[in-house]
């Protein structure tokens, strides 16, 4: 299975420098870890309804979520969009 090709919008790339460094390896492990889609399950990538309808969501951890969109039909890139609690759904 081909890995994942990620991206990071500027504004993502800020709010991750933002959080707790321990956190933020968190994260960089999760997204490393996301690259393959076989764990897609264990992190709970899930679409995103209402007005973020289009886009998808991962957990770092209990609290933390990862909001992202794919870049094309084959799923086979992606952007990462925003990271925090659940006031990430407030892109």
């Amino acid at each position: 299975m081909k890995r994942i090709a990620v991206q990071f919008k500027p504004s993502f790339v800020r709010a991750l420098k933002k959080l707790e460094p321990l956190l933020q390896d968190e994260a960089i492990e999760k997204i490393e870890y996301f690259k393959d889609p076989r764990n897609h399950k264990q992190l709970r990538v899930h679409p995103l309804k209402g007005r973020l309808k289009g886009r998808y969501s991962f957990s770092v951890n209990y609290r933390y979520r990862i909001v992202f969109s794919y870049l094309n039909r084959e799923k086979t890139g992606v952007v990462l969009l925003s990271i925090g609690d659940h006031t990430v759904y407030d892109v």
